[in-house]
């Protein structure tokens, strides 16, 4: 993975009302591709969340994979 990578969390983030299935964009690498900071953004562009993540808490999009979106309420 590396910046730029559109990703898959694949956790829930209570503290962040993000949701395993969410889409992010790696923005940073940390510790040769062990953690990533990712961004979480709306489809208005506003962020709503960057969280540093390691790799086991992220994937790639797969090609045979359709986009889903939820109504989000951020504090």
């Amino acid at each position: 993975m590396k910046e730029n990578d559109i990703v898959v969390l694949t956790i829930d983030i209570t503290k962040s009302n993000l949701k395993s299935g969410d889409l992010g964009v790696i923005v940073m690498c940390h510790r040769n591709g062990e953690a990533f900071e990712v961004e979480f953004v709306k489809f208005n562009g506003e962020t709503i969340s960057v969280e540093c993540l390691e790799k086991q808490f992220i994937r790639h999009v797969s090609n045979d994979e359709i986009p889903h979106v939820r109504l989000i309420k951020v504090a």
